[in-house]
C-alpha cells in the first residue's frame, strides 16, 4: 500500500522520538521519511535519571531503531533519511554504519527505489546565521543573505577542501543529483524548503541589520528553481520550524509538484501521513 509518514527536525528530543516509535508500533507505516536535524546539539543528550551525558546517536538513536526493528520484524518500515544543518557531520559515519546493518537508507546526494517510486535526498541548506557549517553551501552564487554567515566562515566538524567550500553550490549539486529520469514518480527529501513559499517563512518581520531589511523567506532559490523546472511528484522539507504557524500551511504547490514541511514550533511531534499513490490526500497529525 505504501502508506508513509514524514517527520523532520526532532533535534534529539527523546519525548518526540518516543511518540514516533509508539505511533509506528500502533499504525505500522510502510515507509518512514526523516528529513534531517535528527540529532541533539553537540551529539549528546541529558538523561536526568542518571545525571550524565550520553551519546545520543549511538546510545539512543541507533539502539532504539534496532529495538523497533526487532519488535516489528516484517512490519518494520522502510526508513529513508537525510541529515540537516544542526547534525554534526562528524557523526555521519554512525549513520552509514546504521545503513550497513539494515536500519535505514541514508540518501544524501543519491537515490533509492521503492517499487515504482524513486527517492532522492539532499542534506545541504543555504547559509544561515548559525556557526555550524557542515551542511551549508552557497545557494545559486556566493551571495549571503543579510544576517547570515558565509560557508567560508563558521565551524566544521569535518575538514572540507577550501576550494569546494568556496565554489560549490546547491544549484550545481542538484544538477549532479538529477540523473535524467522522468520525475513524475519521484520524491525529493530536502532539509531546506524552496524559497518564497508557504514553507520557508521565518519570524524575521521588521528585522534589519545595518539598516538593511532581512528577508523573511529563507528557503533555497536553487531548490525552488529545480522544482519549477523538473516538476517531481513530491518534495519533503523541514528546517523552518515556525513557517507553518506563520502561514497556516504545512503544504504548498509549485506547478504540479506537491511540497510538504514537517517542521513545527514547540515540543509536539508533527507527523505528515500520506500514501505514495494518493499524496493529494495527505494529512498532518500533531501529537
Amino acid at each position: 500500500m505504501l502508506n508513509s509518514i514524514f517527520i523532520s527536525d526532532l533535534h534529539g528530543s527523546v519525548s518526540r522520538y518516543e511518540k514516533l516509535f509508539t505511533y509506528i508500533k500502533n499504525h505500522k507505516p510502510d515507509v518512514l521519511f526523516l528529513g534531517g536535524d535528527l540529532l541533539s546539539a553537540g551529539s549528546g543528550y541529558y538523561n536526568g535519571s542518571i545525571n550524565k551525558r550520553q551519546n545520543f546517536l549511538t546510545e539512543y538513536f541507533v539502539k532504539q531503531f534496532s529495538k523497533l526493528k526487532n519488535e516489528l520484524a516484517e512490519n518494520y518500515p522502510r526508513v529513508i533519511l537525510i541529515l540537516g544543518n544542526d547534525d554534526a557531520r562528524i557523526n555521519e559515519q554512525h549513520i552509514l554504519d546504521g545503513e550497513e546493518i539494515g536500519l535505514w537508507n541514508y540518501i544524501n546526494q543519491k537515490s533509492v527505489q521503492i517499487e515504482e517510486f524513486k527517492i532522492y535526498g539532499y542534506n545541504f541548506v543555504p547559509p544561515t546565521p548559525f556557526q555550524l557549517k557542515d551542511w551549508e553551501k552557497y545557494d545559486v552564487s556566493r551571495y549571503v543573505d543579510t544576517g547570515c554567515i558565509s560557508p567560508e566562515a563558521g565551524k566544521r566538524t569535518v575538514a572540507v577542501d577550501k576550494s569546494e567550500i568556496k565554489f560549490s553550490t546547491i544549484k550545481d549539486d542538484l544538477k549532479k543529483l538529477y540523473d535524467g529520469h522522468t520525475l513524475d514518480k519521484s520524491i525529493f527529501l530536502f532539509h531546506s524548503p524552496p524559497h518564497k513559499t508557504k514553507l520557508d517563512r521565518a519570524a524575521l518581520d521588521g528585522k534589519t541589520i545595518d539598516h538593511v531589511s532581512v528577508d523573511v523567506n529563507v528557503g533555497s532559490i536553487a531548490i525552488r528553481r529545480f522544482i519549477e523546472k523538473r516538476q517531481p511528484m513530491l518534495t519533503l522539507h523541514g528546517h523552518i520550524h515556525e513557517s507553518s504557524a506563520l502561514t497556516g500551511c504545512w503544504q504548498d504547490k509549485i506547478g504540479k509538484t506537491i511540497c510538504f514541511n514537517a517542521a513545527i514550533l514547540g515540543s509536539k511531534l508533527s507527523i505528515i501521513k500520506f500514501n505514495l499513490n494518493s499524496i493529494e490526500h495527505a494529512e498532518r497529525i500533531v501529537i
